[in-house]
């Protein structure tokens, strides 16, 4: 394996918008700055969905105009048609990302368009995108099983991804939006996909529903993927598929990667600072392992003697 992964962070969007309660404005831009602050040199800042449908993100334009913009890190925003890039075009946005999903009933739930339909639209916006000078990245969402149709055939996937590259996307997070994979299927799937499209233009996107999260990254390593979405204490769900508990949470990749000899970039504990920061935020206890564990030891050190500094030599 290689020894440097890239981390696409995407707590402040995908982590925040299956949340109840409003998060304020002044709390989004610290936390994209702590994340930022972090290492973390790709961040999911907001969706110009419509804010009927995501009301936790109807301030996606005060969110980006007052987050302090670091050089050399991506900020990056989902729009789902023309109308939400107009908005994200107000932000002086270098990148924003388009989504769908590669199961029927998933992407009328969560789009109410066929896959057939939603083609059409997604060109619109990756073409205008482009146009306008900002890199494009896509979503294929259920990529591992559908909360509605069950499996999800490699070729659908297939399709969906080849017509997000034709259309100009210049990277696809294949995603396991309910958190259905495991690791056998995970490093089939991907090795398939690689194979088609070239590892260094795939992501791995994958929920933690039933535990392996982790595991499922690992085998995907194995696959020759080396970019990663996370999101910050493992924050997140999708509002259009029951069941899809949160994200894999950024503190728990980056513990494993770095216990492999992986290098991230990422402060161990600025990370542990900006999970700590969340749960404050939220009133609750975040689903990440490795934060619950962090909250417990004596300056960063752990039971076994293993500290927050050796996670980020």
């Amino acid at each position: 394996m290689s020894d440097r992964v890239s981390l696409f962070e995407v707590g402040p969007r995908d982590g925040l918008q299956n949340e109840k309660e409003t998060v304020s404005t002044l709390r989004k831009v610290e936390l994209i700055e702590r994340l930022v602050s972090a290492g973390l040199q790709k961040v999911e800042a907001t969706s110009f969905v419509n804010p009927k449908w995501i009301p936790q993100l109807a301030d996606a334009v005060e969110v980006l105009e007052q987050v302090r913009r670091e050089p050399g890190v991506l900020y990056s925003a989902l729009v789902p048609n023309l109308k939400g890039l107009e908005r994200a075009r107000q932000t002086r946005m270098e990148e924003v990302a388009v989504f769908m999903s590669s199961s029927e009933a998933h992407n009328k739930s969560n789009i109410n368009k066929t896959i057939e339909e939603t083609f059409p639209v997604l060109r619109e916006v990756v073409e205008a995108a482009r146009a306008a000078g900002m890199r494009v990245r896509g979503y294929v969402s259920t990529a591992f099983g559908c909360p509605y149709e069950g499996e999800v055939p490699l070729a659908s996937v297939t399709r969906v991804t080849q017509e997000l590259f034709d259309m100009g996307v210049y990277e696809v997070s294949i995603g396991d939006t309910i958190g259905v994979g495991t690791p056998i299927v995970v490093r089939e799937r991907f090795a398939a996909l690689a194979a088609e499209f070239g590892a260094e233009r795939l992501a791995g996107h994958f929920h933690d529903t039933r535990g392996t999260g982790l595991a499922n990254v690992y085998a995907a390593l194995e696959a020759g993927i080396r970019t990663f979405d996370s999101s910050i204490g493992g924050l997140g769900g999708c509002p259009y598929a029951p069941g899809a508990s949160g994200n894999i949470s950024t503190e728990d990749v980056v513990y494993m990667l770095h216990g492999m000899g992986i290098e991230t970039g990422v402060s161990f504990e600025k990370l542990i600072e900006a999970g700590l920061f969340m749960e404050e935020t939220l009133g609750r206890t975040l689903p990440s392992r490795v934060l619950q564990a962090m909250k417990h030891t004596v300056e960063g050190e752990c039971g076994n003697g293993y500290t927050a500094d050796k996670a980020n030599a």
